[in-house]
């Protein structure tokens, strides 16, 4: 189906599907958030019983933390309630379960939205080089390159994701603004605090909102931790959740990574950039089972997301089935496909698409 016809159905399409639906969202949210619960328990008590057991309940907590972050990515959308205030409400709660700032995280994610496929403004989280870039780094960066993108890394990636960054950030950046406010306070006494506070310019966050949803969310966080400690006990407690959320956020990674990076994706720059064919040519489709596909929130429709972020997730389905003459082109990835699509770590800006470090050693002799 060619990109003029899909320019020409897409605004049904959204009209059709763009409807979220309160009690769908908070039914979503509550078999999320109790089964959550109850693992915590269970991981409470299997600690006394069996590491083994405590291992199993460590994947089913994962499990259940990666449909936490795609939900509260979903927030961020405002897409998964139709009413505003249960998006932001339960957004601020999943972004605290998963470690991360919800609001923070969804302005950046909205540009990647806005520039899905052009990838001289956007990279991806991987920081996806050039295939000039790659060419000009020395033989053992690009080693370093190859091996901290590799799947093996990625409950690493995960841990810096959504549990270090975060809390390093914020202390950096608090730090930074109280030694400005200082500074500049000695330096002229006699202007106002609120003044030299306004001053203040960092990358960390953009705005004062940006700000505060920061340290509500790490204050929320480490209370929580504190409370847990309490009733699990220290140790237990950051050997279970810094290894499920670590394995979350790496799957969460991954996921991501290969519905943008996969063999001769489409990635272009931006005098040639086409919100649309970024949709239909730089996005894939996971073909996953039906119980990833629930605990992923259908997010392996990531073709229909990009067309219309304001799609819910549990329309995306039924908007594939029903417009699927549509979809009939756009790049499928099974679940034993990720692997090699996870290798696909280049931008070839001349072919204007994303290859593997195989194949561009095959263009070099």
């Amino acid at each position: 189906m060619s990109i003029i016809e899909i320019k020409r159905q897409k605004r049904a399409l959204i009209a059709r599907y763009a409807r979220a639906n309160d009690l769908k969202g908070l039914a979503q949210s509550l078999t999320t958030l109790v089964p959550l619960a109850l693992l915590w328990v269970a991981a409470s008590l299997s600690v006394r019983i069996s590491y083994w057991l405590t291992a199993v309940v460590i994947v089913l907590l994962s499990l259940f933390t990666l449909r936490v972050l795609v939900l509260m990515h979903e927030c961020g959308h405002e897409s998964l309630f139709r009413t505003p205030l249960l998006n932001r409400s339960f957004g601020f709660l999943f972004g605290v379960l998963a470690g991360m700032p919800q609001y923070v995280w969804s302005q950046h994610h909205a540009f990647h939205h806005a520039t899905n496929g052009n990838w001289e403004r956007y990279r991806g989280p991987l920081a996806t080089l050039s295939v000039d870039e790659f060419a000009a780094m020395s033989a053992s960066r690009q080693q370093v390159y190859r091996h901290t993108r590799s799947w093996m890394m990625a409950p690493l990636g995960g841990f810096v994701y959504l549990l270090f960054n975060p809390r390093i950030n914020w202390a950096k950046g608090s730090l930074q603004f109280v030694l400005h406010v200082l500074v500049k306070k000695a330096a002229q006494p006699r202007i106002a605090w609120r003044v030299h506070a306004g001053s203040f310019r960092t990358s960390i966050w953009k705005s004062g909102r940006e700000y505060w949803h920061m340290f509500w969310n790490n204050v929320v966080l480490l209370a929580l931790w504190a409370a847990m400690c309490a009733v699990i006990g220290a140790g237990p407690f950051f050997a279970i959740y810094l290894i499920s959320v670590s394995l979350a956020g790496g799957a969460g990674i991954s996921l991501f990574t290969v519905q943008h990076n996969f063999e001769h994706a489409h990635a272009t720059d931006s005098a040639r950039w086409d919100y649309d064919v970024g949709a239909m040519q730089g996005t894939s489709f996971l073909v996953l089972p039906a119980l990833l596909n629930w605990f992923t929130a259908n997010i392996a429709y990531h073709h229909i997301h990009h067309l219309s972020a304001t799609i819910p997730n549990y329309a995306l389905a039924a908007c594939h089935d029903e417009y699927s003459g549509l979809f009939a082109n756009v790049p499928r990835i099974r679940l034993s496909g990720i692997p090699r699509a996870l290798e696909c770590i280049l931008w070839d800006v001349r072919a204007q698409r994303i290859i593997s470090v195989a194949e561009y050693e095959l263009q070099q002799r």
